[in-house]
């Protein structure tokens, strides 16, 4: 690989640290990235859950030390996660993903729009309407299952779960949903590791940007807060919607 490939890929890594910091999405970035400067499919999975894991472990300290992981029954989550997503990466050997590339791009759409329309989306507290505990292992295992088989998107589910069934604001949400994707980042990757699925010079190349950006993000979202959140959540969210129906077109 070239001297390029390798710039390009550290600037991939940064754009989708940066993105992945403040609404999730950056896979919408990195993964084509991979694929573009001649990284195997399936090495491209395995290495793009090791550097987006590196990117997240940095944006999870940062939020937990500004407060934002208080949320009871979160390890509880974390586990579920965890677990689900190292037998979704498992069940991606065994289960055709077409029926999801058909799927989730329609799911998005509607996440998308349900945001657009609710002006006060995640910008104060509501009404919680499931228990701590049910919320962070039912949607833990769906979901965590849901990352390590497929991904895009898993971090928009979250925040929409979050600030809809559980009424948190925006801020908050952000901070529990990076949990939750370290969480089935870690997964997924130690299924792929043991598979022989990364690629760790590409990686390095990656992490390098992952975690500037990752800081960089953290901090907009630490300081910011849900107002500055919410526009960039619906660019993401439009945007990861758009280039999924067309690759499914394609």
């Amino acid at each position: 690989m070239s001297e390029l490939a390798y710039a390009l890929l550290f600037v991939a890594g940064f754009a989708g640290g940066l993105i992945d910091a403040i609404a999730g999405g950056g896979g919408l970035i990195t993964v084509p990235s991979l694929l573009a400067v001649g990284v195997p499919a399936h090495l491209a999975l395995g290495t793009n859950k090791l550097q987006s894991a590196c990117g997240t472990t940095l944006t999870v300290w940062r939020y937990h030390r500004a407060g934002l992981m208080k949320t009871p029954a979160l390890p509880w989550g974390v586990v579920a996660s965890f677990l689900a997503s190292a037998m979704g990466a498992w069940a991606v050997t065994l289960v055709s993903k077409d029926s999801l590339r058909l799927l989730i791009p329609w799911l998005l759409a509607a996440v998308a729009l349900y945001t657009a329309m609710n002006r006060r989306f995640g910008l104060a507290v509501e009404t919680r309407r499931m228990g701590h505990l049910a919320f962070a292992l039912t949607f833990g295992v769906i979901l965590g299952a849901y990352d390590g088989f497929f991904g895009p998107g898993c971090g928009s589910f979250w925040l929409l779960a979050l600030v809809a069934v559980q009424g948190m604001e925006l801020r908050d949400a952000t901070g529990y949903t990076k949990a939750m994707n370290l969480a089935s980042n870690l997964g997924a990757l130690v299924f792929f590791l043991h598979a022989g699925h990364v690629d760790f010079r590409a990686a390095l190349a990656m992490i390098a940007g992952q975690l500037l950006g990752a800081r960089i993000g953290s901090g907009l979202v630490i300081h910011r807060g849900s107002a500055f959140i919410r526009p960039v959540f619906l660019v993401v969210v439009f945007s990861m919607t758009f280039k999924l129906l067309w690759d499914v077109w394609k």
